[in-house]
């Protein structure tokens, strides 16, 4: 059974932007909240920009990787994320906006390096910025990090500037991981 967090009463549906916490810099303090962590696999509502419309997000596979086709980590190790993004709203639905809070609380973005900003493994990055209105894709996430920051935190904070939680095993893991991987080398 799948657990859905809903964030609150939401406006019409109108056009969904998961940008809602993008930084210049690789690196960001998202506010934290009273929700608890989700479990990875759970899948959460989550708020546009300003309130509007709805996505549910939910990761579903994770990889550690040294490098990725021909990229090369910075930090000497690649945290790639595979999840599902489902936009509910009758408009487009711009995606971003997550973040990875290591075990010793630092917090990066998505794409936090060069490198990892270009990990777009085929198959599991639909290539656009966009959901299309009443539809589910799956996507990925990739994060520079260091191998003790394995085992960390994916932060989603939405519009309505509430943070979503996913604890993220330090290991490959997922239905889709083994996929993921052979889609990076």
């Amino acid at each position: 059974m799948r657990h859905v967090i809903r964030a609150s009463a939401l406006a019409a549906a109108c056009c969904l932007s998961l940008t809602a916490c993008s930084d210049s810099d690789g690196t960001s303090d998202p506010q934290p909240s009273s929700r608890t962590a989700l479990s990875f696999g759970q899948s959460a509502d989550t708020a546009g920009v300003g309130g509007r419309g709805t996505a549910q997000i939910t990761p579903n596979a994770v990889v550690y990787v040294d490098t990725a086709g021909a990229e090369t980590p910075e930090h000497g190790l690649f945290a790639v994320v595979r999840f599902e993004a489902g936009n509910r709203s009758k408009t487009t639905a711009d995606k971003g906006g997550f973040r990875w809070r290591t075990p010793d609380g630092k917090t990066v973005k998505a794409g936090n390096s060069r490198a990892a900003g270009r990990i777009a493994p085929v198959g599991f990055s639909e290539g656009a910025p966009e959901v299309s209105p009443q539809t589910y894709q799956a996507d990925s996430v990739a994060f520079d990090i260091t191998a003790a920051e394995k085992g960390g935190t994916l932060v989603y904070v939405d519009g309505n500037g509430i943070a979503f939680r996913w604890n993220i095993p330090s290991t490959n893991t997922g239905s889709a991981a083994s996929a993921l991987m052979s889609a990076l080398k």
